[in-house]
């Protein structure tokens, strides 16, 4: 399969669903609940996923789509990993912080991938060949080390919390007299693509999906910037920029290995 066209058709799916999300943000959405309330949905969650499906499913009937709201469908080598909006909560509020995000794995590689934030209108694009925002390349160039660098985090998350109790507590604190800054700002796949453009230094999260992180992931390695964990499978992530002394960093003891 072609990467160009999967990068293409990511990319018609991804955008597809931006007219709604700008309709429908800050209109204080009905908000349910999945694991706990920490964790809500809305309409256009499910909405957009449907629209997202039935492209890709227009353009590559045989493939798998793994859903963070429908779940997995479909058989085939090609595998999508959507998040129709990665911050709901952010969405939800009116927090102009959250994306749609689309990576699409051949034999389990990934290949090719689309973070788009849909209120900015800024578009994140990958394959092997290079990462772009808005048609221009980018490049994941930035802080070299702790005290001149933007961290962006959600930890500790609740879950965090109950696991490791104080001792995510000091490790957070540790972040915090380490770095020049760090920002809890939600989503985890627009976190990543502000690491591959450079503008933020790190990105570091815990117990994230494959839908979450496939096409960030992509972006970072992709724009020359370093991400470490399983971009398919459920777990931890750390991602930097290039050149970023990640031994010396206060985010060398979560490094997943």
């Amino acid at each position: 399969m072609d990467v160009t066209y999967l990068l293409d058709t990511a990319t018609e799916a991804a955008r597809a669903v931006g007219p709604r999300l700008r309709a429908a943000f800050r209109s204080r959405p009905q908000v349910a609940t999945k694991r706990d309330f920490h964790d809500p949905v809305t309409e256009h969650d499910r909405a957009c996923e449907e629209v997202i499906r039935a492209v890709i499913d227009g353009r590559t009937p045989y493939s798998t789509i793994v859903g963070e709201e429908g779940g997995t469908t479909g058989t085939g080598d090609i595998v999508w990993y959507v998040d129709p909006i990665d911050g709901t909560a952010n969405f939800a509020a009116g927090i102009p912080f959250f994306c749609v995000s689309i990576g699409v794995a051949l034999r389990g590689e990934l290949v090719a991938g689309i973070v788009y934030d849909p209120i900015r209108e800024d578009e994140f694009t990958a394959t092997a060949d290079g990462a772009w925002c808005n048609g221009k390349p980018i490049n994941s160039r930035g802080a070299t080390g702790d005290r001149e660098a933007m961290l962006l985090s959600s930890y500790p998350t609740p879950l965090d919390l109950d696991t490791d109790g104080d001792n995510a507590l000091r490790r957070y604190g540790r972040f915090l007299e380490s770095f020049a800054a760090v920002r809890k700002v939600g989503s985890a796949a627009l976190k990543l693509a502000h690491v591959a453009a450079g503008w933020s230094d790190a990105a570091y999260g815990t117990r994230s999906n494959p839908w979450d992180v496939a096409a960030g992931a992509l972006l970072v390695r992709a724009a020359g910037g370093v991400y470490l964990g399983d971009p398919l499978a459920k777990g931890d992530y750390l991602a930097h920029v290039g050149g970023f002394d990640l031994g010396s960093s206060a985010l060398a003891e979560v490094a997943p290995r």
